[in-house]
């Protein structure tokens, strides 16, 4: 049943999740997700300046590589689009999720290694995402 009729109101923020799998003729398994964030309103960004309507604030992709055992073998993380130079600056750092097997506990040790200043908020929700992809 959908929600009930709201109150009258104004759109500010809209973050969109897409996540794909698909499988390589290797045999191997690519999961994508791609995540972007925009506001009805133009904004000063300290990083970016302004930041227009019809911009992402954030614009970020990433791939999983797994195998049928569910063990991730190659990672691929991309920041088009943010809102601190920190996150396109610790894309190098997500090569540590290479090895984990997605499985019970996958998520805290994911928080684990990139909870914090560690990681990047918006690439660690998309981790977790795509593990259920």
């Amino acid at each position: 049943m959908p929600l009930s009729a709201a109150t009258p109101r104004e759109p500010i923020h809209t973050r969109r999740i897409e996540m794909q799998g698909y499988l390589r003729q290797d045999g191997l398994w690519d999961i994508e997700g791609r995540l972007t964030d925009g506001k009805s309103y133009a904004f000063k960004n300290d990083y970016r300046g302004e930041v227009k309507v019809g911009d992402f604030i954030h614009e970020m992709w990433l791939r999983l590589v797994v195998d049928d055992g569910l063990t991730i073998v190659g990672v691929e993380a991309a920041t088009d689009n943010s809102p601190f130079g920190v996150c396109p600056a610790i894309l190098p750092e997500f090569q540590k999720l290479v090895g984990l097997k997605i499985a019970q506990g996958f998520n805290g040790k994911v928080f684990e290694l990139f909870g914090g200043v560690h990681g990047c908020t918006h690439h660690v929700a998309l981790i977790g995402r795509l593990a259920t992809v």
